[in-house]
């Protein structure tokens, strides 16, 4: 009889793919796993809290979880967050195809277990406890998955604007080729790790900013200052759109010498092409302590899977 076959979201590449159902005897999966991984995938069990350290990638690389049993991939290192309960705690599985859901009525409680959709391997549990954007929990075993799919980047350099509210500036830059990272955060003002209320109070002298990381063989510096013209009014004072205050101040803190070279050069062009009737008031600063804002304005319109509302237009893609 042939094998049953369902459709899994295969990250590296980033499409759905037809995959047949795993199924082992107890006996195979013995031979494959260790006694603990037997324990907790096959039987069901679970692994004391605070116990096994959760495998994290190297600084400068990302990863994928993945089933220790079969390989599927479950969880994005970017969607784990710190929950406190002892155990791997995530926010959404890379695909809803990727895991199966189904009723827990054992240990006298409700609960609802999270499952491996092509082996079957009992990987935890969700609650609705968790973080947004997705409110959920996904509790995981250390000893169900794998640290797997490390992305090695090249070079990189870093960049950083600020060209209005930050949840529409990363939403654009982070969908460029050639950029490796994204965070939106604060920078230019004076007060140590500022919150977003006392940034929106006008009183810490910080600008809602972006930075960048990427990857100067695939996308140059001058690029990214074609983009941060484009996607602003460099000629509105400590305004964009609707959003009011100093803290949407148009400007670019520059890294190097080299960057603070190019960004004069780029703003000199801009006026003297007679785009703008108006002056440019564009600050070009040098990069000071960059604070990344709260987890919440991180990938914003990401998370939310919504299309940007913010006054900042819609580019197309680099290719």
């Amino acid at each position: 009889m042939a094998a049953e076959k369902i459709k899994i979201f295969d990250v590296a590449g980033n499409k759905v793919i037809e995959v047949e159902k795993i199924q082992k005897s107890n006996a195979e999966w013995k031979k494959i796993l260790s006694p603990e991984q037997f324990r907790i995938t096959r039987l069901k069990g679970t692994e004391r809290p605070f116990v096994e350290t959760c495998p994290l990638p190297p600084k400068g690389q990302s990863g994928i979880y993945q089933c220790a049993s079969c390989g599927t991939d479950l969880f994005r290192y970017e969607s784990k967050f710190e929950s406190k309960t002892g155990w791997p705690s995530f926010w959404e599985p890379v695909s809803p195809l990727n895991i199966r859901l189904e009723p827990d009525n054992s240990m006298d409680a409700q609960r609802t277990e999270v499952l491996c959709a092509r082996c079957g391997a009992h990987l935890g549990h969700v609650f609705d406890d968790g973080p947004p954007p997705t409110g959920k929990r996904y509790c995981i075993n250390t000893m169900a998955f794998k640290l797997a799919s490390l992305i090695k980047k090249g070079k990189t350099e870093k960049a950083t604007f600020a060209a209005g509210c930050f949840w529409g500036v990363e939403e654009v830059f982070r969908n460029l080729k050639g950029v490796v990272s994204t965070r939106a955060g604060y920078t230019g003002g004076t007060l140590r790790n500022p919150t977003y209320e006392q940034v929106s109070a006008h009183k810490t002298g910080h600008a809602e900013a972006v930075e960048i990381e990427y990857e100067p063989d695939k996308i140059s510096y001058t690029d990214l200052l074609e983009v941060f013209w484009a996607i602003h009014d460099p000629t509105s004072l400590n305004r964009q759109g609707p959003d009011v205050g100093n803290q949407y101040r148009s400007a670019i803190f520059y890294h190097t010498p080299e960057q603070e070279k190019l960004a004069r050069v780029s703003r000199g062009e801009l006026e003297k092409s007679k785009k703008y009737k108006g002056k440019i008031v564009t600050e070009i600063v040098k990069a000071t302590e960059f604070y990344p804002a709260e987890d919440y304005h991180q990938r914003y319109f990401q998370k939310r899977g919504i299309t940007p509302t913010c006054h900042i237009p819609q580019l197309r893609k680099k290719n």
